[in-house]
């Protein structure tokens, strides 16, 4: 099941909130394989507040890059659950000279969910900069609904405006992603991907200077990338969940999350991907998930791992925000 467009999200915030799930299967192929939903979804599920755990002590300050990996590793290790759960995690610091991406499970692949519709935006946007063109009142509007809404109907329109997967692809290519590979025919919820290549992804849009790519083709431009930003910071209430949890309470945050439950085990994969803002220091988190029992789970993981890889990336950083 895909989250999808009839505006019943997963709500989370410091209150307890409720997490919805609803879908509109995009298309033959996603329903094959992923779990059916009705046009009322299934019964809500209230989440506790305290699953917005608290950072793992850090210990003492050390040198930035001095195993940001091995700290991400341990501070992630306690909060794995047993089972068939899977986790992926990469972080980067904008604001560090070190250009070093801290990652557990890099090369681990996932299925995205809803979070491929950032790629969708990224593909639409550069083959319009190759056209010279701005984007149609129609792109603007569907871009609109599939960021802030995750609107399914409206990403099936830019999917295939953009070529499907071999748009997708092209663009991933351009922008320096190296194992996400488009979904087949329709089913742009299928694309597989990385934590690694999800922060490479972030970083195309995020990134204050010019973003070097493998490709001669420049990549998103100034307008293009404040675009993107502008949508992910006006993500819908019920959908400010995720690594958004990760940040300072008031600061601004910019995020698409995903999910899906399965048909062949009923267990979900819950992705978020975004930038958060700590102590004033700005990080891309990616983290990708399977295997879990239920969303409300799921997203419980995917938090408190954001917080985590923030951790992990910032131990330079002291005091850690909000209560220890």
């Amino acid at each position: 099941m895909l989250d999808g467009p009839n505006r019943t999200h997963p709500k989370r915030g410091l209150r307890a909130r409720t997490l919805r799930v609803c879908a509109v299967c995009a298309a033959a192929a996603v329903a094959a394989s992923l779990v059916a939903c009705s046009p009322t979804g299934p019964p809500s599920r209230t989440q506790d507040p305290s699953v917005r755990a608290a950072p793992p002590a850090l210990g003492p300050p050390q040198g930035e890059r001095q195993g940001r990996g091995a700290m991400l590793a341990r501070a992630l290790k306690p909060l794995m659950p047993d089972g068939d759960t899977r986790l992926a995690v990469a972080v980067f610091d904008l604001d560090s000279a070190d250009q070093e991406v801290a990652s557990y499970g890099a090369k681990d692949s996932f299925v995205t969910a809803s979070i491929s519709k950032l790629g969708i935006l990224a593909a639409l946007l550069l083959q319009a900069q190759d056209e010279d063109r701005a984007l149609t009142a129609a792109e603007r509007g569907y871009a609109e609904e599939m960021i802030r809404t995750s609107d399914n109907e409206a990403a099936n329109s830019l999917w295939q405006s953009i070529g499907e997967a071999v748009g997708l692809d092209a663009a991933h290519e351009r922008l320096g992603l190296e194992a996400t590979k488009g979904g087949p025919g329709t089913s742009w919820g299928l694309t597989r991907t990385t934590a690694r290549d999800q922060v490479q992804l972030l970083r195309a849009v995020f990134a204050r200077g010019p973003v070097s790519t493998p490709r001669p083709p420049k990549g998103l431009n100034q307008a293009s990338r404040a675009y993107i930003r502008r949508l992910m910071g006006q993500i819908t209430d019920e959908q400010d969940w995720g690594v958004s949890a990760a940040g300072s309470p008031g600061d601004q945050w910019a995020l698409k999350n995903g999910w899906i439950q399965r048909n062949t085990t009923g267990l979900w994969v819950i992705n978020s991907v975004g930038q958060v803002t700590v102590h004033g220091h700005h990080y891309l988190v990616s983290v990708l998930s399977s295997g879990n029992p239920s969303m409300e789970s799921g997203v419980k993981l995917v938090e408190r791992a954001a917080r985590a890889a923030i951790g992990a990336a910032s131990a330079h950083v002291r005091p850690w925000p909000g209560k220890p």
